[in-house]
């Protein structure tokens, strides 16, 4: 019996080498994905289909591998979506397997316009339109997924899922190897160039760059260079003595001190958007800039550039650090790399080491007191994932990561609710770290359902719930004068909720609270932990003030 459209996508589709699944099985999609899992991948059966979309996004980032998604056509797509979105606005590599009603049921209720929703939220549409051509357009829809960086969207019409593939159609697919482009000789000299002549150059890396960190540390050493990366790419250079961590809104005073006096700034896979820059208020007016990355359309997009380099971030690094040495030039002790820079970065390369007014009282915990306590506590074998709202930047500056697959930041498209499942897909992504998913209290009880989803998969995680009892970045924004109901809510009790879904938890107000915690560590961690953390939230964070001045 010749093998259905559906099973031979989803047995191309692991050929190719999905290895994980997420999604919300539904009739549209039922057959594709057990065929998906009959060649081997595994599924991650989500409470809902976006916080399916965000674990495959978080998955593929942290794994470095085109992960698959795998929903019901119509409202499992636009469940989805918000999802979808993220990942097409960072370029994750994701591969969206949607039902869709056929041609001819123009009265259906799933029937939905698929192609354009993919197309307004930046995804790439594409369909399997017959038994004959499902290998080939399988194919390519993962060739778009891996090798330009894009969530695609293979859409699967149901009549097209039942139709059989021709014997001749059925061949497996072979895996091609991913080609990165070199620079130019042109623009290595020009770069060169730029490098050997700077007296205080700083490399910052991006999210096309996280795979890149040697080579950006040895071309940083060749010619000076202090490090620093945007959020997304955050630990890149974790241990680096010239290390500045994050450039942006989350820099230290000194960092932030120390990038304003750059004569050079050269961004890998870093598009120097308003957060990485502070709205360009980080940059020195006259410092030279330089871009590198495989998308041309990035270059210049956010600030106006000297030069423009179309290649892979590790071959452009590889190939200038090279032609620097050919050059002669041996920068030791020269550049931005002097000693008064190397005391200034001990004594304040960390949020930590900064003095601050502990806001806590009887019944609340200062935010950054909590953090600098977990960031104790906690295991430093860790991967980080942070959910968007006013306390994202505490997670975000005072919890280290032991490099870039310990910190995961789903916050291209600045929605909250994300957090907890892109803790649970980069868990999975890394199984052998403890996940700890900092999440607000509006986030959580948005994405609640998935707290099922952690304990049925029994991760052993910690998630931190920041909980202001309201949206935090509009009350602050709005200010006391303002009317603020729409936006405060009266106090929940997140532990007991965990505690329902088969979570540990604590309710955490002052430090001596976090006692249970370590016990946790020390225990066996067979089930996750929630920590109902009651902070203080007196002020708006100064992060997200510079997010609402940009809108």
């Amino acid at each position: 019996m010749a093998a259905s459209v559906a099973e031979v996508v989803g047995r191309t589709v692991v050929d190719l080498g999905v290895e994980q699944v997420f999604g919300v099985v539904g009739s549209g999609n039922f057959h594709v994905t057990n065929a998906m899992l009959e060649a081997g991948a595994r599924y991650v059966a989500a409470r809902h289909e976006g916080g399916a979309a965000t674990m495959a996004d978080a998955y593929a980032r942290l794994s470095g591998t085109v992960a698959a998604l795998s929903l019901h056509q119509g409202c499992g797509l636009t469940n989805a979506l918000t999802g979808i979105t993220e990942a097409a606005k960072s370029r994750t590599p994701l591969l969206v397997l949607a039902g869709e009603t056929a041609a001819g049921a123009i009265a259906s209720n799933f029937r939905i316009d698929q192609p354009a929703l993919a197309t307004a939220v930046g995804a790439v549409p594409m369909r399997v339109t017959s038994g004959a051509t499902a290998v080939r357009e399988t194919v390519e829809a993962y060739r778009c997924a891996q090798e330009e960086r894009r969530t695609v969207l293979l859409g699967l019409p149901l009549d097209v899922q039942a139709a059989a593939v021709p014997d001749e159609a059925t061949a497996a697919a072979v895996r091609r190897p991913s080609t990165l482009p070199a620079p130019s000789a042109d623009a290595v000299d020009e770069l060169t160039t730029i490098l050997a002549d700077a007296r205080r150059p700083v490399l910052i890396a991006g999210r096309g760059a996280r795979h890149a960190g040697p080579e950006l540390r040895d071309l940083a050493a060749a010619c000076g260079a202090l490090l620093a990366t945007s959020a997304v790419a955050k630990g890149l250079f974790q241990g680096d003595q010239w290390d500045l961590d994050v450039a942006g809104g989350f820099s230290t005073p000194t960092a932030a001190d120390l990038i304003r006096g750059a004569d050079v700034v050269v961004a890998f896979g870093c598009g120097l958007n308003m957060w990485t820059t502070r709205h360009g208020r980080l940059l020195a007016p006259d410092a030279t800039l330089v871009q590198v990355d495989l998308d041309r359309d990035a270059l210049g997009r956010h600030r106006p550039i000297a030069l423009g380099v179309v290649a892979d971030t590790g071959l452009t690094a590889q190939a200038v650090a090279a032609t620097l040495a050919d050059r002669g030039g041996d920068p030791a002790g020269q550049g931005y790399r002097q000693p008064e820079v190397a005391e200034r970065l001990d004594a304040g390369r960390r949020w930590r080491d900064e003095p601050y007014e502990d806001w806590g009282d009887a019944h609340h915990i200062d935010p950054r007191t909590l953090t600098i306590a977990l960031d104790d506590l906690l295991p430093t074998e860790r991967v980080v994932a942070v959910d968007s709202g006013n306390f994202m930047g505490y997670p975000s500056m005072f919890l280290d990561v032991p490099d870039e697959r310990g910190f995961c930041f789903t916050q291209a498209f600045q929605s909250i609710g994300l957090g907890l499942a892109t803790g649970i897909g980069a868990a999975l992504a890394q199984p052998d770290r403890v996940p700890v998913i900092a999440v607000g209290d509006g986030g959580l009880t948005m994405a609640a359902s998935e707290l099922e989803t952690l304990a049925r998969l029994a991760l052993p995680a910690v998630v931190v719930v920041y909980d202001d009892s309201g949206y935090g970045a509009e009350v602050h924004h709005f200010g006391a004068d303002a009317r603020l109901d729409t936006v405060v809510f009266p106090p929940t009790d997140h532990a007991a909720i965990a505690r329902g879904y088969g979570l540990d938890a604590v309710t955490v107000r002052r430090t001596d609270d976090l006692e249970p915690v370590e016990r946790w560590v020390d225990g066996w961690r067979d089930r996750p932990l929630l920590i109902d953390a009651k902070v203080a939230s007196p002020r708006g964070s100064w992060w997200l003030e510079e997010a609402f001045r940009g809108h």
